[in-house]
């Protein structure tokens, strides 16, 4: 249970959104027609000012909170800081969680079965970008009436989605909530995903991102680029706090079998990953990770240049052990918009968790949360 002691949402059924109007993507390619499942939270106010769009990171959907039925293990995978009483109070707010184009949880996506041919997508899916989420985003927003979001809310990727609807739709978003993120990725960020995806890539059963039709799945590849990613979401400190060199036995083997208790838990998040998610829509998340970079869109290279489009007032969140995507980098952030006199709170946390801190619990991190949200209602939304 959290930390910060709230209410649950309960029981929450998703909805499927359908968009019959071609969308342009970055990549010069047209959808069509696609569809976006989401869920949401509270109750949409009488003049529509107290929406708040969640946004996932890579490996996220639109279930951020509450249950899918009474007897769920797990509930959503942001419901330590959305329900009534916690930080995203839904009580106050009317939250919208979904899950992007190009995903694997019911939206659009490479999974899908194309209506002309009666196959899934599969390689045939075109790239995205995060420029392409945020426009589809805005469709969603219309379709169910919001002019203007509250607040656009997101860690890591999901962050960049925050940004990113501060410059490409400046009016119809007042705050922007930026969590362990980052204004571009690193050339060392890069290297991390494309080792991920050469695994998949490479893996026999790939099939060139057509394994739907050859009934298999790349499990290799995928296991092994979560595992990858997932050392990266962690500290040192973390891990060594919470395995250390502990061994599963009591002596080495001497063999390559599992043997320290951190090699098991790495496997088993590899396996638990690769039993529920879709290679292909893996490959295009970290892709428009590696595509994201505002400045170049908007800024000719400078940052501040393209944040001058935002009238937004922003909570830019950083974690001290987050060495993926660290402090440094929303600092980046941080000073593009004050050289643009944009109201921006900054807060650096201490933490263990390294980049998985925006999904932890912790004191420091709700309080943060809760104070800036706390203004954001006193506005009167």
């Amino acid at each position: 249970m959290s930390q910060d002691k709230g209410g649950s949402v309960g029981c929450v059924v998703p909805q499927t959104a359908q968009f019959d109007q071609p969308l342009l993507l970055t990549c010069g390619v047209t959808v069509p027609r696609y569809q976006l499942v989401y869920e949401t939270y509270g109750e949409l106010n009488a003049d529509r000012s107290n929406a708040v769009l969640i946004c996932h990171a890579l490996s996220g959907h639109h279930h951020a909170a509450g249950l899918h039925h009474e007897d769920d293990k797990a509930a959503g995978w942001w419901d330590n800081m959305i329900g009534p009483g916690k930080p995203i109070d839904t009580e106050r707010f009317f939250v919208v969680a979904l899950n992007n184009l190009g995903g694997c949880h019911g939206s659009t996506g490479p999974s899908t079965i194309d209506p002309e041919t009666g196959n899934p997508f599969g390689s045939r899916f075109p790239l995205v970008t995060v420029k392409d989420w945020v426009d589809s985003q805005a469709r969603l927003a219309d379709q169910l009436g919001i002019a203007q979001w509250a607040a656009v809310v997101g860690g890591s990727l999901g962050g960049m989605q925050a940004l990113m609807w501060t410059m490409s739709f400046p009016e119809r978003i007042r705050h922007a909530v930026v969590i362990a993120s980052a204004p571009r990725l690193s050339a060392q960020n890069i290297a991390f995903n494309d080792v991920a995806r050469q695994a998949i890539l490479t893996d026999p059963d790939f099939h060139g991102g057509d394994y739907y039709a050859h009934g298999v799945v790349p499990t290799r590849g995928l296991r092994l680029a979560r595992m990858l990613g997932h050392i990266t979401y962690l500290s040192d400190d973390g891990m060594g706090s919470k395995f250390g060199r502990l061994l599963r036995g009591e002596r080495f083997n001497y063999n390559f079998d599992v043997e320290f208790q951190i090699e098991s838990y790495l496997r088993y998040q590899g396996d638990k990953f690769a039993g529920y998610f879709d290679a292909n829509t893996y490959l295009l998340m970290t892709k428009a990770l590696d595509y994201f970079d505002p400045a170049r869109r908007y800024g000719e290279g400078n940052l501040s240049r393209a944040l001058s489009r935002a009238k937004a007032s922003f909570l830019i969140a950083a974690f001290d052990s987050d060495w993926r995507f660290s402090p440094d980098r929303s600092r980046e952030i941080v000073k593009a918009l004050t050289d643009n006199r944009l109201p921006v709170t900054y807060a650096e946390i201490r933490s263990v968790h390294g980049h998985d801190a925006f999904l932890m619990d912790d004191p420091q991190y709700f309080a943060v949360m809760r104070r800036y949200f706390d203004r954001i209602a006193a506005e009167g939304v």
